[in-house]
């Protein structure tokens, strides 16, 4: 069985920097497609950033500049830098990646999220 566990969420005023990092566990064989999605209350939850084929970053319009993603698919972790934080950033973070696990001589794939880290940006 694999998991995706995150860190680092907490309460930040506006202006300031955190870092969340992400970490896969367990059976894993390969970790692919690594993103951070976010939801904040009512809205549906948003993607904020991902690392597409060939490790392009790819990020939403409103933290382009501020965010930075940065994943290392050899120790299955996947890491989200944000910095000039707004009360707009606050929401639950998950992240979410393409896990392969090997059964005998089969690769088997699955998309796993995270539980979720709360951010809050507040004064």
């Amino acid at each position: 069985q694999v998991q995706l566990v995150e860190s680092g969420g907490g309460l930040v005023q506006p202006g300031g920097s955190l870092r969340l990092s992400c970490a896969a566990s367990g059976n894993v064989f390969s970790f692919n497609a690594p993103a951070w999605y976010r939801q904040a209350p009512g809205k549906q939850r948003e993607l904020v950033a991902s690392i597409v084929r060939g490790g392009k970053p790819n990020y939403a319009d409103s933290v382009k500049g501020r965010f930075t993603i940065s994943s290392d698919n050899n120790r299955f972790t996947v890491n989200l830098q944000m910095n000039n934080l707004t009360p707009e950033d606050t929401a639950t973070y998950y992240c979410n990646a393409d896990i392969g696990t090997l059964n005998g001589d089969q690769i088997h794939v699955f998309n796993i999220w995270g539980q979720g880290t709360q951010v809050t940006v507040a004064s």
